[in-house]
């Protein structure tokens, strides 16, 4: 067991360690940034809280004696009333909360055209460009529909952009340097969102019950069988948040 005790560990960069089981009394935590981070079934006491920002899935919350999600998940709904469209339960649901989504960033990609090639390369407070968000729903797309769901063993594109935490592999890589412009992006883009509609158009649902046949190749996911509704709520959440990311950075680029 490693002990810092009366250390000075400011400035200091954790990158892929594992705190597990690990005490901490009386740290100062000012100013420094978490990402990707798992912090299931941690206890906080006598904690000052303030000024903080926290965005991530939260369930099971309590502060001070109140378990907060529940009031997080209705807040969330009523500022934005199609969220709950995202959560449907039968097929006619799916198509509908796809619908929705196609609305929604038709709008977000119509704002995107007022903005430089620069600004939309450009990374917001350390997150993806508005152009690396696109590549990532390409991957995910790519990942849980054609890989998961019609089985596809390498279905990748070579923009598609991966999550920082996963490693290039077989198949797929980041393409680090890559600058495509908004319309090579959104021509690979356009193919996969088809791949959906046209998946859930003739959804049943038998089918979206059914598990899905584990495909015998490396990549992501890891090959096994998923339930087709947890796949494609997946994919809703993803295009749902990024699409909120996406907004929420164009405010800022706005600002300035």
């Amino acid at each position: 067991m490693n002990e810092f005790v009366d250390a000075d560990l400011r400035g200091a960069r954790f990158e892929n360690v594992d705190l597990s089981g690990a005490e901490l009394r009386r740290v100062h935590f000012d100013d420094a940034q978490f990402r990707a981070v798992d912090l299931s079934r941690v206890v906080m006491r006598g904690v000052d809280l303030i000024d903080v920002d926290i965005h991530g899935e939260i369930e099971n919350l309590v502060i001070n004696g109140v378990d907060v999600a529940p009031l997080i998940e209705a807040e969330l709904d009523r500022r934005h009333p199609e969220r709950a469209k995202m959560r449907p339960t039968e097929p006619d649901g799916f198509r509908e909360a796809w619908h929705v989504l196609d609305r929604l960033w038709e709008g977000t990609i119509d704002r995107a055209r007022g903005f430089t090639p620069d600004q939309l390369h450009e990374s917001v407070n350390g997150e993806w460009s508005f152009i690396e968000t696109l590549r990532h729903l390409t991957f995910a797309t790519d990942s849980w529909v054609r890989r998961v769901i019609l089985g596809e063993a390498s279905p990748w594109h070579q923009l598609g952009l991966p999550f920082d935490e996963f490693p290039d592999g077989p198949g797929f890589s980041r393409a680090h340097d890559a600058r495509p412009s908004l319309d090579e992006v959104l021509d690979v883009r356009r193919e996969r969102t088809t791949t959906v509609r046209d998946y859930l158009e003739h959804l049943t649902d038998e089918g979206l019950d059914a598990q899905t046949t584990p495909v015998d190749a490396p990549g992501w996911p890891p090959p096994k069988s998923y339930p087709v509704r947890t796949c494609l709520l997946i994919v809703l959440n993803e295009e749902w948040q990024h699409r909120l990311y996406a907004e929420r950075d164009f405010d800022v680029l706005d600002d300035r």
